[in-house]
């Protein structure tokens, strides 16, 4: 080598050292939303619920009828170029309806998993951090909640209050709170052992501050995992409990409420069923999909 050249190699690892601490400093969630972005199933299920979401909160916009107007001059209308997915028995239009029904579902999906996220995460957090007599006294009760098969926890509660879909929504909030507790505090009892918290307490940080700003955002991942698949069995709860009558009532317009209505004219007026439920089928597997994708996002021991 000729010793007129300069040394190359200072340079080189200079540039290591800016990539390396480029990679160091790079948010977590920027990986997570990189490594979801590549996964195409993911992607799908993603845009397929935003694109759900959108046409609820715009139905009035992008709806092209009432879903409750009546027209007897189009009763049970096959699929066409003026009723694209056809008509009911009363001649109102089922593509509105549909969109329509998508705002009640989603709705009430959406608003009983915040909240018992919301509430289990907190019940996880005390329970997994201050444990002793505050963790086995709250798990007991959660054990006796969780003694109670969902399903059935939800029919007492909306046959106790009535039925309507504010009364589904308080039930899946109830049921499914404990789940989140549960889940959450596993997760608390292996962060709260970490180094950086035993440091946190060294230099005399609240308990609060300890769980609200160095526990919570390690476990955040892994509950935005488990909110996400709770969120199909959510929406099948909710269409489950207004086809049985006992949750959205006529006339409106909510996906279990339709497949329960269109069940009588399965046979001649197909569409009052097939559309409907085509909506909760896609609804829970964009859900799902997305779910799989967080997950092997968000996990680091399945990122490659």
């Amino acid at each position: 080598m000729n010793s007129n050249e300069p040394d190359q190699r200072p340079l080189e690892n200079d540039i290591e050292e800016i990539a390396w601490r480029k990679t160091r400093s790079e948010s977590q969630w920027r990986i997570a939303w990189r490594m979801l972005r590549r996964n195409p199933t993911a992607m799908f299920g993603l845009a397929g619920l935003v694109l759900l979401v959108v046409a609820a909160v715009t139905a009035p916009l992008v709806a092209p009828y009432d879903p409750v107007e009546m027209d007897f001059q189009a009763l049970t209308q096959a699929p066409s170029e003026i009723h694209l997915l056809g008509t009911d028995d009363l001649g109102r239009d089922v593509l509105s309806r549909v969109i329509w029904g998508g705002r009640e579902s989603l709705r009430v999906a959406l608003t009983a998993i915040l909240i018992a996220m919301l509430g289990g995460t907190a019940i996880g957090l005390v329970s997994g951090y201050f444990g002793g007599l505050v963790d086995s006294t709250m798990m007991r009760i959660t054990d006796i909640w969780l003694a109670f098969p969902t399903i059935l926890l939800v029919l007492a509660i909306v046959a106790t209050l009535g039925p309507s879909l504010g009364t589904v929504l308080f039930a899946l909030s109830i049921s499914a709170m404990p789940w989140f507790g549960r889940f959450v505090r596993g997760s608390v009892l292996a962060a709260k052992n970490f180094e950086y918290i035993t440091a946190a307490r060294v230099v005399g940080a609240r308990n609060h501050r300890i769980m609200l700003t160095h526990i919570l955002p390690n476990v955040l991942a892994p509950i935005i995992i488990y909110a996400t698949v709770g969120l199909g069995n959510a929406i099948m709860v909710t269409a489950g409990m207004s086809y049985l009558g006992l949750g959205a009532q006529p006339p409106s317009p909510e996906w279990g409420a339709m497949l329960n209505y269109g069940r009588n004219y399965i046979r001649d007026a197909w569409w009052m069923s097939a559309f409907p439920g085509f909506a909760i089928f896609l609804a829970v597997m964009c859900v799902n999909l997305l779910g799989d994708g967080l997950r092997d996002a968000l996990d680091p021991k399945l990122r490659v």
